[in-house]
């Protein structure tokens, strides 16, 4: 889970970009911080590089394969997210 100290850094956004899940070694769409959905591993990522690939980490037996989902989109003008 990625943490932070200073709240008035970050704004709330329900921009649909959230809510992609991304297969590992896919174009980045975004450069953010991505993490795991399965277990929550967290990376960052630049716009247009490969997102990690599945042999990034291992999860355990029946966990299931890697995916990353945007939960930071770093951005001077918060209408762009």
């Amino acid at each position: 889970m990625a943490l932070y100290k200073y709240p008035n850094y970050l704004q709330e956004s329900n921009h649909e970009a959230f809510d992609k899940i991304h297969s590992p070694g896919a174009a980045t769409p975004h450069s953010a911080i991505y993490h795991c959905v399965v277990c929550g591993r967290e990376i960052v990522s630049e716009t247009g590089k490969p997102l990690p690939p599945q042999n990034h980490h291992q999860h355990s037996p029946g966990a299931g394969a890697i995916r990353w989902q945007m939960i930071l989109y770093p951005t001077s003008d918060p209408r762009q997210a």
